[in-house]
């Protein structure tokens, strides 16, 4: 999977998911409970009908505000665009792929094209099929594989995903600063009309064996098709928006703004022709679903090994009798996020303020030890959701690092950290150090009770400590309020939030708090932190161990600056009616919608 860092494929994929009471991952807890265990798969019993794959496959996209309506991989921001858009993708959420991958999302021969790494050479190799075609009809070619690299490359480009990571490409830097007008490192032996794109490297990274690595985008975009929009209107064009295109097994037949999506079979896909006719993708809000799956409006939610499903509501869905709950280790998490500093908007690099609200560790460290995670995670999560003690999650059990205690609940350790840093108490709040009133504003995205209830809590601690909170606005914001917010190069109206991240198939965190990385919101920045981040790709890190030990490393540092605390790791899970046949969200599925047949003309 590529990463949903809040967005889709490449790295950094984020999830602008409804936080707090649905975070993600299983295996053992870092706090008091275990996750519950749940099957990946679900196949109905008895055979699929034609008057089941002649009706509509129903899919809720379990969100609190309208999807963006983003189609492009490249482009998109969130996990919910991701999610309306992925029938035409052959994994889940895994639009216009490249790679199939097996089980550890190691890239296999089989999909969209082959891939051969020359570490030699310091060379990537991609080889298109002769058959891949976009659901135009128009022939899948070299530059579409090439055209990901200008978007995410390009100086006025609307995309989150560059990072000094692909810098690594030969020419990519030049271009990205603008003083190149083509990225000389990519190469076509037969031409842009041909099957056949080389990408040059300055170094070569263990991370290119795994889809959703930071180096080589695994997803291409129509070039003939967007070739007339400037980049930097491509993600409001009609292209994007409107009328989008596909490489996978379905084809888009109507979209309504921020509400559903509608799909039927794409008669030029390459691939495993998909047996049910129809699909639709609909938004539900967190608060609505248990009673739209009480009804039997819905088949499963959006989302595959992302969905955000609310924990507080697993044990009204689990007792549903036309449903199987299923449900896989997510792989991401929910985090605090503090605003430590600005983006440079010239240089395209994050800096550090030394006079930020929030740029003394103590004070961000305390926030952290003030609230009972676990306590929370027993209340809402049943299971789903537990304490996070990282920022890797545990799903990814080479790197992450168990040992890691987090910020376990400790009031006198905050209130002692607080007074040792001078924010002393006058009256009923403390002040700054320097003896000033000090108000700390707290943003978080509008959701279920459950998560609104969460947020209460936290203000409710942190006030206990002495530190004056207040929600930005007076109350939760609406979600593409919140990130239009966060994401501004400069802002000082939400000093700390929570967020989530849904990451990649392959962790490396660069696009996530690089230098560089737009999704840095928090703008934290150490010569420390860049140097483990660099580290963890480097000719040493073709170490298995060595690469192991670096990413732990970068884990207990980040747990050290508390600049981005862990909240929440959780399970990702839904209900699947039982007349669906082949739903299987495991990792090597490379087949997952064309797998998919129905026993029934409705949900039963």
């Amino acid at each position: 999977m590529n990463k949903k860092k809040w967005l889709v494929a490449g790295i950094a994929m984020l999830s602008a998911v409804t936080l707090a009471a649905c975070s993600n991952n299983s295996s053992k807890q870092s706090g008091t409970e275990k996750s519950v265990s749940l099957p990946a798969t679900y196949n109905a019993s008895g055979k699929a009908t034609a008057a089941g794959n002649n009706s509509t496959l129903k899919i809720a996209e379990v969100n609190d505000a309208p999807f963006t309506g983003i189609s492009s991989p490249t482009l998109a921001s969130n996990a919910e665009d991701s999610d309306v858009f992925a029938p035409g993708g052959t994994q889940w959420g895994q639009i216009n792929t490249l790679f199939n991958v097996g089980k550890n999302y190691k890239i296999i021969n089989g999909g969209m094209a082959n891939q051969k790494l020359d570490r030699k050479a310091k060379t990537a190799t991609i080889t298109l099929r002769k058959d891949a075609r976009w659901s135009n009809g128009a022939k899948v070619t070299a530059k579409d594989v090439e055209y990901p690299y200008e978007i995410i490359g390009n100086k006025k480009t609307t995309s989150q995903q560059y990072s000094s990571d692909y810098a690594a490409i030969k020419g990519m830097a030049a271009y990205h600063a603008g003083k190149a007008k083509t990225i000389s490192g990519i190469t076509y032996p037969d031409g842009q009309n041909g099957r056949t794109v080389v990408i040059h490297f300055t170094k070569m990274s263990p991370a290119m064996q795994y889809e959703g690595n930071s180096f080589i985008w695994a997803s291409v975009e129509p070039y003939e098709y967007f070739k007339n929009v400037p980049i930097s209107k491509l993600a409001s064009s009609p292209q994007v928006r409107k009328h989008p295109i596909f490489t996978g097994p379905y084809k888009l037949d109507k979209v309504v703004q921020g509400e559903s999506t509608s799909w039927s079979p794409n008669k030029y896909f390459y691939g495993k022709q998909p047996q049910v006719k129809h699909i639709t993708i609909q938004v539900v809000s967190s608060n609505n679903i248990v009673s739209a799956f009480s009804s039997k409006k819905y088949d499963f939610a959006a989302g595959g090994p992302d969905i955000v499903m609310p924990s507080s509501q697993y044990p009204k869905v689990k007792a549903l009798k036309s449903y199987t709950v299923t449900g896989v280790p997510q792989m991401g998490y929910s985090y605090f996020g503090f605003n430590v500093g600005h983006m440079n908007t010239k240089t395209g690099l994050n800096v550090m303020d030394k006079n930020a609200k929030m740029s003394n560790k103590n004070l961000r460290k305390a926030m952290l030890y003030a609230v009972d995670m676990d306590a929370v995670s027993k209340k809402f999560g049943h299971g789903m959701t537990w304490r996070a003690n990282t920022l890797i999650p545990p799903t990814f059990k080479n790197v992450y690092n168990a040992k890691a205690p987090g910020f376990k609940y400790n009031m006198k350790k905050a209130k002692s950290l607080l007074n040792k840093a001078g924010y002393k108490k006058q009256g009923k709040w403390r002040t700054d150090p320097n003896g000033k009133k000090l108000t700390i504003h707290f943003g978080g995205m509008s959701g279920s009770a459950a998560t609104e209830a969460e947020y209460q809590y936290y203000m409710q601690q942190w006030r206990k400590a002495g530190l004056n909170v207040k929600m930005t606005t007076g109350k939760p914001m609406e979600m593409n309020s919140f990130y239009s917010t966060i994401q501004k190069p400069s802002q000082n109206k939400i000093d700390v939030w929570t967020g989530a991240w849904s990451t990649s198939s392959e962790p490396t965190p660069t696009q996530i708090y690089g230098v560089d990385a737009p999704y840095n919101m928090g703008h934290f920045v150490t010569k420390k932190n860049t140097q483990l981040l660099n580290s963890l790709n480097s000719n040493k890190a073709w170490n298995a161990k060595y690469r192991a030990q670096q990413f732990k490393k970068w884990q207990s540092y980040m747990n050290s600056q508390a600049a981005y605390g862990p909240e929440q790791f959780s399970m990702s899970w839904t209900p699947v009616n039982h007349r669906v046949k082949g739903y299987n969200v495991n990792a090597d599925n490379n087949n997952f919608w064309s797998d998919l047949s129905l026993t029934a003309a409705n949900p039963k």
